[in-house]
Parts: C-alpha cells; structure tokens; sequence
C-alpha cells in the first residue's frame, strides 16, 4: 500500500512521533476547532439573532439556508487550523509537512479534481434524466453564491484532508508499520464522524461505511502519492457537487441548485442508489491511482 513517496511524507514527523505526544496533538486540535466553532456561531448571533432561546442555533444547524451551510463549512477553518498548530508546537515541524512538497500536492489535487470532477459530472447529468430532480437555489442566487461556496468547501474537505491525512495518518505512520493502524483507524474515524442517526435513520450505517470506504481511499492515495493532493482534489469534487449541483434532502442543502426527488432517510431509494455510489467511487480512485501512481 505504501509508496517510498509516503515514506519521505512521513519522515517529518518520526523525530517527536511518540504517542503522548499525538494524544497531546490531537487534544490540542479538537480544542482549537471547538473555539474557532464557538467563536464564529458567536459572532453570528451577535451580529444576526440575539434571541436568547437560541431557537436560531438550532435553525443554523439544518444548513438548509446558504447562510446557514456557508456559516457550518467556514467553522472547519478552526479544524485546519487545530492540526497546524499541533504540528508546530506539539511536533516541532512546520505545517508544511502536513501537506507533502508543494509542487505535487498541487499537482495530484488538480489531476484529482479533474478525473473525479469529470466522471461525476457525467454521472450527475445521467442522473438528471433519470431521476428529474426538485428545484433548489433559484440560478440567479445559485451562480452569485458558487464562488464562495467553491471557498467554504475548499476549506472544509482541505480541513479534512489536513487533518486525518496530512495529521493523523501521519504521526500514527511514524510510529506504527502496519496500515491498519495508520489507514485504516483515520478512515473508520472519520466514517463514524458521519453517523447521524437523526437525519439518515435506517440508513445510517451505509452512510458511515460509504464515508469510512472514502476514508481508505484517501489514505490509499496519501499512500501511493506522498501528498494529501490527490485526495483533497477527490474529496473536494465529490463535495462541491453533492452540495452545490444536487444535494440530497435531508442533509446540508442549501447551495445546491438542486435537490434530490427522495430524503436521506428514504430507504430504499438509498439502499439502491449506494452501490452506485460505491461503484463510481471505487472507478474515481483506480484511476486516479493509476495516473499518479508513476509520476
């Protein structure tokens, strides 16, 4: 699974790679991010709603208006920066190395982002005339809003990416061998961060597991590429359209021009469409990995 490139992506963080010291990191990070969270819902009802039953909170949290959802992908700010500042103090490296060289880390997200943007735009316009979906954003609204939500998305999978790619996997890699250890527990993580038993109801759990499938893919190219570009790219096509071309009801949907006929909680709408899903992201990765694997 590993590449001699992910051993040169590791490499910085062997010299204080003990796992006090990533306890310590990652207590640090979550910290940071719950402020920064706190901080900016904060402000917001500051600036926008002082009304004292935090009723608005609770509003805010159904990202089913573009303030809303902008308001949600901007708190991943505090998550990016949580993991930076741990690697700095905590670490002693620079924030850099969390990312891999510069050069390929943008070169693998562009390659990414153009392979996973294509075949999921082709599969969205399939989608469409198969299943007409239900209307979202007016465009005027939709095309005004897009470059920020290019912005807020950028920053919420590149929060993702930074931290359980270009952190975890990691320093859990400097000290352990085995990719069970350092794929494969970030990805089961980072698939339960997904569980939300409230929104998908019977269908929590292929959520979860779709999400940890996506997190062994990212770490597999993380591994294969000795950057997190190749799966940030992924991860941020996959993202941008399913919350600003056609999200599915239930879930974070409001900058998506389009909404999905069928609920999140729909399942057997759900159930038929996530082998789909799967397939296409498995499809995403193999040829991703087959364009970066030599470069």
């Amino acid at each position: 699974m590993a590449d001699p490139r992910f051993h040169a992506f590791v490499a910085p963080a062997r010299a204080h790679g003990g796992l006090g010291r990533l306890l310590a990191g990652t207590l640090l990070a979550i910290n940071i991010y719950a402020l920064i969270t706190a901080s900016i819902f904060g402000l917001a009802w500051l600036m926008f709603d002082r009304d004292p039953s935090m009723v608005w909170l609770e509003n805010a949290l159904t990202a089913d208006t573009p303030f809303s959802l902008l308001m949600i992908l901007t708190t991943f700010t505090g998550m990016a920066l949580g993991p930076i500042v741990a690697a700095r103090v905590i670490h002693k490296r620079k924030a850099i190395t969390l990312f891999g060289p510069a050069a390929r880390t943008l070169r693998d997200f562009t390659i990414a982002l153009g392979i996973s943007g294509g075949i999921l735009g082709i599969a969205v316009v399939i989608s469409l005339q198969i299943n007409p979906p239900l209307p979202g954003l007016p465009f005027g609204t939709w095309i005004l809003l897009f470059p920020l939500a290019i912005i807020a998305v950028a920053i919420q999978t590149g929060a993702e990416e930074i931290l359980f790619r270009g952190y975890l996997q990691q320093q859990l890699a400097a000290r352990f061998a085995s990719p069970v250890i350092w794929a494969v527990m970030p990805a089961l993580v980072f698939g339960f961060l997904h569980y939300d038993p409230t929104s998908a109801g019977g269908n929590v759990w292929l959520v979860v597991g779709a999400a940890s499938l996506f997190g062994l893919i990212a770490a597999d190219l993380t591994a294969k590429t000795g950057s997190i570009g190749a799966a940030w790219g992924f991860h941020f096509a996959n993202n941008l359209f399913a919350l600003t071309v056609i999200a599915t009801q239930g879930t974070l949907t409001g900058l998506a021009l389009y909404l999905t006929p069928y609920d999140i909680s729909d399942t057997e709408a759900i159930r038929a469409l996530i082998p789909l899903d799967l397939a296409m992201m498995v499809l995403i990765w193999l040829l991703i990995r087959r364009v970066l694997g030599n470069r």
